[in-house]
């Protein structure tokens, strides 16, 4: 087949952006103003939230959630130890304890009973990663919060009010995913007590840079006053933003509190409205290429995540699949091999036992195994919606091709009689498993 360049995930960015933009540029006001507030509005309105509030990045508002709570020294967050930092580092930020949990078995979802094992009366927060685009099982986490509630000693107000551990979900993979919970759909953002979402570059929609959270109502507490603790902490604790000062004698304001700086701009909210306009289009060609890439990993018996199943349907962000048999030189032969195809593939997730930043805390990734079992052959391929028709092909073709290489002739019917059984003890035996 012909040789293409297919990149990993590059921003999807037409003349409808561009355009946007300009006027943007051209209206004499760019930073937080009237399109980030109309971009917050169609945020919540998409997700079916009261409300929304946009920041500049998925990382910020996960920390400003968890500040919101009350969250700090002495109390203890629980999330997974496999996800990328921007989930663990708010953690860090707010002077909590960070606890891992490994995931389950063949997953990248994290080990619920493990979860609910590590509870304790310190746990004030649980973060929820919402990998790849497929929600986690929140009836389960619900479950388990609730039932540990006798633990829980709240330390404020707010606490008091959720009377249990807060669930917050990084859902910078999944915005536009919906889950069947107690028998109703719902989408991404009106779940998790507090779901934070991420419009980076990569991500299915873009900002350039940016995030928003949502949150669902808690009682006694307005949504517009909710609102307006999320602005005081974007905007340095100030009490009027640029755009409410702007207004003829409304210049004084006051300094609530030394908070940060980590507001949403109208150059990138401009950007956000007009992919918000395309985003069903954009599912929908995602929805494509993973139907398209699952034939050819279910052919090769190549494991993969199941985006869409009776009771989730995925944003369809990452794809990932599982090389079984190999370990992290086979599965980095693979990425080589596409490589040299000139496609991009990638890998999703390091956990976070295995960085540096976390193993001087103390973690090992010897305390998870199953995090690195489904590390070591994990290979992401490109999902994005710059691909072509024949781009999608090439990329199929071509791990059609490297599979034969490494497993040889026979490797076809090697694989689906061996890996299709998604067994690494039985792929062991397989006599055409390639030694690396």
């Amino acid at each position: 087949m012909n040789r293409r360049q297919i990149a990993f995930s590059p921003p999807d960015i037409t003349s409808l952006e561009i355009s946007e933009v300009i006027r943007t540029l051209e209206s004499g006001w760019i930073t937080t103003g009237p399109r980030t507030k109309l971009f917050e509005q169609k945020i919540a309105e998409y997700c079916g939230t009261k409300k929304a509030v946009a920041l500049n990045s998925a990382t910020a508002c996960l920390e400003a959630s968890l500040r919101f709570l009350g969250v700090g020294e002495g109390d203890e967050v629980i999330t997974s130890v496999y996800t990328y930092t921007a989930t663990a580092s708010p953690v860090c930020h707010v002077g909590a304890k960070l606890v891992f949990v490994d995931t389950d078995k063949d997953s990248f979802e994290m080990d619920y009973d493990a979860l609910e094992q590590a509870i304790t009366e310190k746990t004030k927060a649980l973060i929820a990663v919402d990998l790849g685009g497929v929600m986690c099982d929140y009836s389960r986490i619900f479950e388990i919060v609730d039932r540990k509630r006798a633990l829980f000693h709240p330390k404020n107000k707010i606490q008091e009010s959720i009377g249990r551990v807060a669930v917050v979900a990084d859902s910078a993979h999944a915005f536009g995913a919906e889950r069947k919970i107690g028998g109703n759909w719902k989408r991404c953002g009106t779940v998790a007590d507090f779901t934070s979402f991420s419009f980076h570059a990569v991500k299915n929609l873009t900002t350039a840079e940016g995030g928003a959270l949502t949150w669902n109502p808690i009682e006694g507490f307005e949504d517009e006053w909710i609102y307006h603790q999320f602005m005081l902490y974007s905007l340095h604790g100030q009490s009027k933003d640029a755009l409410a000062k702007s207004q003829l004698g409304a210049w004084e304001y006051d300094i609530l509190s030394p908070a940060y700086k980590c507001n949403m701009t109208d150059i990138m909210a401009a950007i956000g409205l007009k992919q918000l306009e395309r985003y069903p289009g954009i599912l929908e060609k995602r929805h494509e290429i993973i139907e398209r890439y699952d034939r050819t990993c279910d052919e090769l018996g190549v494991f993969h995540v199941e985006h869409y199943g009776r009771d989730h349907i995925s944003s369809g962000h990452l794809y990932l699949a599982r090389v079984s048999g190999t370990d992290e030189m086979g599965r980095n032969d693979v990425i080589l091999r596409m490589a040299k195809k000139g496609i991009v593939c990638n890998v999703h997730y390091k956990p976070l036992a295995m960085m540096s930043a976390y193993k001087a805390m103390g973690w090992r990734i010897e305390d998870f195994p199953n995090a690195y079992a489904y590390y070591r052959n994990e290979v992401t391929l490109p999902l994005h919606t710059k691909l072509t028709h024949g781009d999608v092909e090439y990329v199929a073709d071509g791990l059609r091709e490297v599979i034969k290489e490494i497993c040889g002739e026979s490797g076809m019917n090697c694989l689906n009689g061996c890996r299709s059984q998604k067994s690494e003890s039985i792929m062991k035996s397989c006599p055409n498993e390639r030694k690396v």
